[in-house]
């Protein structure tokens, strides 16, 4: 799926939201536990419930590597599923994943031929031989660590480069345009950071943006899209447990379904507000 494809499946949906799978077997509704894989049954039933109102899917690799190889069953089994359920998802592999570059080509093999993964996250701290790897595959993207919603972003995000006066998350923005265009790159930012977001489209006007944090988080989802949408929306937003939790119960895939709609329809309006659908 390239840059325009992106964008038209967000007008046709209209919506850019993107839900995460972060999926704990700790905290699934009790009754799903008598199944024979939990987790898959869990992410089955949101996707059911939700898929006509998402852009994306987001499975936290994390939830899933934890337990080892049934883990990596159940999200195999998740991608097959969403797979056969619909063509109309952008489907992210949220991995992080950040090495030198032959064990970048097989993190890449693994999201983009073994699970047919759209997108990985990647931290590009190492540079840009670790990042090459996954730009080798066409149609697929590489979504950059650029600005995170995590406290701990200050220790380093922040710093100033003493030379050209960037921060370093400045620099990442900049630097990796070089790398390759906005059909194959993304960047992630924070929606705690949403103040940031107008000096971000100044830096890259034209990429997607991969925004977590609205939600469960606190971002505002009305500050995300005033200081981040560009023409060709240029936003997914990502929301995991406001949605996938809004329910402990056996309701809960209601539930999710109630939680994305409202975000789907606020999303739709922002959409028309711009004239984008």
């Amino acid at each position: 799926m390239n840059y325009q494809e992106l964008f038209s499946l967000i007008r046709k949906k209209q919506s850019f939201l993107c839900i995460g799978l972060d999926t704990d077997i700790r905290k699934i509704p009790q009754h799903l536990l008598e199944t024979e894989d939990p987790v898959f049954e869990f992410n089955k039933a949101i996707i059911d419930a939700t898929h006509d109102l998402a852009a994306a899917y987001k499975p936290n690799i994390a939830f899933y590597e934890s337990a080892g190889p049934k883990g990596w069953e159940s999200l195999q089994k998740t991608v097959d599923y969403i797979r056969q359920k619909t063509k109309d998802i952008f489907l992210i592999a949220d991995a992080k994943r950040g090495d030198i570059g032959n064990t970048s080509a097989m993190y890449a093999r693994t999201f983009f031929e073994a699970y047919d993964f759209d997108a990985v996250t990647v931290a590009p701290y190492m540079g840009k031989d670790s990042i090459s790897p996954f730009l080798e595959f066409k149609n697929k993207w590489s979504v950059l660590l650029a600005l995170t919603s995590n406290p701990g972003a200050a220790d380093f995000q922040y710093l100033e480069n003493k030379l050209t006066g960037k921060k370093l998350f400045e620099e990442v923005l900049t630097t990796a345009q070089s790398w390759t265009d906005k059909n194959q790159l993304m960047f992630v930012v924070g929606a705690t950071k949403a103040e940031a977001l107008a000096n971000i489209r100044q830096i890259a006007p034209d990429h997607f943006l991969l925004v977590p944090g609205v939600g469960a988080q606190g971002g505002s989802l009305q500050e995300v899209v005033k200081y981040g949408m560009n023409e060709h929306c240029g936003l997914l937003v990502n929301s995991s447990r406001g949605i996938i939790y809004a329910s402990g119960d056996k309701d809960y895939a209601e539930k999710a379904r109630q939680k994305a709609m409202e975000l789907k329809n606020e999303m739709a309006g922002y959409l028309k507000q711009k004239s984008l659908i």
